[in-house]
C-alpha cells in the first residue's frame, strides 16, 4: 500500500523532509510506526500524535492507504 506521510514540527527537522510516500505492506499504522522507526532512528525517542486523513488515531487502527501525518505536541492551548 502506498501512503502519503506529512512531517510537521520538529518531526519535519528531525526526518528534514516535509512530506514522501512509502510503501507499507502492513495493516495497522504500527506497522507503518516500526518502518518509520527504522528509516529514522531518531523518531524512537520523540513524542508525536498520529492523524490518519485529519482525524486523530492510535497505532492499532488500520491503515487506509491514505494520508498519515506525525504530529508533534503543541505548546499553549
Amino acid at each position: 500500500m502506498r501512503i502519503n506521510i506529512k512531517y510537521f514540527g520538529q518531526i519535519a527537522e528531525l526526518t528534514q523532509i516535509e512530506e514522501e510516500y512509502m510503501e507499507c505492506s502492513g495493516r495497522l499504522v504500527s506497522d507503518l510506526l516500526e518502518t518509520l522507526n527504522s528509516k529514522y532512528d531518531a523518531l524512537k525517542t520523540k513524542d508525536f500524535k498520529i492523524a490518519q486523513n485529519q482525524e486523530l488515531v492510535s497505532a492499532e487502527t488500520e491503515l487506509t492507504g491514505a494520508e498519515i501525518a506525525l504530529l508533534p505536541p503543541f505548546a499553549g492551548g
